[in-house]
């Protein structure tokens, strides 16, 4: 197997099927986390989540090896929500959130990217990855028992899982090292067989077929009006995965018409998850993690990937046994993963040359870097900003205020002369 595998290039599906499956792993955990949360079915989430990426991957014209799962941005406001209207309620702001991407899309598309280039340059750009990466790094060192205050048979598997990952990586060649991650999640699965912290109830009691509940929409502005703060989250968060991504397969895609199609496409995945039942979608950090990792671009394996999450929706055993899966399992290889995502960003500053004796690009990366990973949060009624949401907001702020300033000292210039 050649040593980069390029965006549109395809694969053996002998080949394609393992590297999907890493896919598939690297995102179930955080996918159904979040419908667990709201005490829906997660196989309707998977399903969603499933469409929306090949959604994605038709509108984005497969130029962008991106997977859609269960957005994190929206559980504090729909928390509220659920709590005072009902699930339903909570999916109209989901439908309404998708609208609201799709007009950004729009805007892109009609005045073009240099203002977000102008309110976000490349080393804030930079420094908002490396964000994403730490910023993450704690949820995965938290779920493989590695920070306390006691430590377990769980401590011991994460950490089998992560060096083994490591071992894969570092000391293997050829197809062995791609799919590094999908044979250290084995080994993890394997020790946690071992230490008894796997349960087969599950597994015995599901279904082989089944299918996903459904939920019907109900309009609701109050509902509406709380949730929709969170697009500007999901925004932030876009824009910082379209730059990582662009950044490891080498292309640039916040740029017409790649930023909007993309942007596009993630608000009606959205709205079809919505009017569908299920939670909104988002690209995933730990997908990004598992390209950078391997060095398999191929849009053909993320649709595999999002095939197999559609077929999981559906076949109940399936869908256990990965479930059964320890969250020390995951948090092990995700450490990993998380890393190389920080990497990226340190990568972006060293490639583009940066300049930090440079005052601005100083200031504006070392307030993003400490807003971003200090937990920091900033409480506007039921949205909460922090980590890399919080940072993107403080970095949009101060450049555009540096930007008015230098135009403002400009003009003053040019009037005194």
């Amino acid at each position: 197997m050649q040593s980069i595998i390029k965006v549109n290039q395809d694969l053996p599906f002998i080949q394609k099927l393992p590297l999907s499956l890493q896919h598939v792993f690297a995102m179930f955990g955080s996918t159904i986390l979040v419908p667990m949360l709201f005490h829906i079915d997660p196989a309707l989430c998977l399903l969603c989540n499933g469409f929306g990426t090949l959604l994605y991957l038709f509108i984005t014209r497969n130029r962008i090896p991106a997977y859609l799962g269960s957005s994190f941005a929206f559980i504090a406001p729909v928390m509220l929500v659920i709590s005072k209207y009902g699930y339903s309620a909570a999916l109209s702001g989901f439908w309404v959130s998708g609208i609201l991407l799709i007009i950004l899309a729009g805007a892109i598309q009609k005045f073009g990217v240099n203002w977000i280039e102008r309110i976000l340059p490349g080393p804030s750009i930079g420094a908002i990855v490396i964000v994403i990466g730490l910023e993450l790094a704690p949820v995965a060192a938290k779920m493989a028992n590695l920070i306390g205050p006691t430590y377990d048979k769980n401590t011991l598997i994460g950490t089998i899982t992560l060096i083994a990952t490591m071992v894969y990586s570092l000391f293997f060649r050829g197809f062995i090292r791609v799919i590094a991650v999908l044979l250290g999640i084995i080994t993890g699965y394997i020790g946690a067989i071992f230490a008894g912290l796997i349960s087969w109830d599950m597994l015995h009691s599901a279904a082989w077929v089944s299918l996903p509940h459904w939920y019907g929409l109900k309009f609701n502005i109050n509902a509406i009006a709380t949730i929709i703060p969170a697009v500007l989250v999901i925004f932030a968060e876009h824009i910082g995965h379209l730059y990582v991504t662009g950044n490891i397969i080498n292309d640039n895609l916040v740029k017409r018409p790649w930023m909007n199609l993309s942007l596009f496409s993630n608000g009606a995945s959205t709205c079809v998850s919505a009017l569908m039942g299920a939670t909104p979608n988002t690209t995933y950090g730990e997908n990004i993690g598992v390209l950078a990792m391997t060095r398999v671009y191929s849009t053909h394996v993320i649709r595999l990937t999002a095939i197999i999450a559609i077929i999981l929706a559906f076949c109940g055993k399936l869908s256990a046994l990965i479930m059964s899966i320890p969250a020390c399992v995951i948090g092990g290889v995700s450490m990993l993963l998380f890393g190389v995502i920080a990497v990226s960003g340190i990568r972006m500053l060293v490639e583009k040359k940066t300049d930090f004796n440079n005052t601005h690009n100083l200031t504006v990366a070392a307030i993003i870097l400490v807003i971003g990973v200090s937990g920091v949060s900033l409480q506007i009624e039921t949205l909460q900003l922090k980590g890399m949401g919080l940072a993107t907001v403080f970095a949009v702020v101060i450049n555009l205020a540096i930007n008015i300033f230098m135009k403002n000292s400009s003009l003053d210039k040019t009037k005194t002369n």
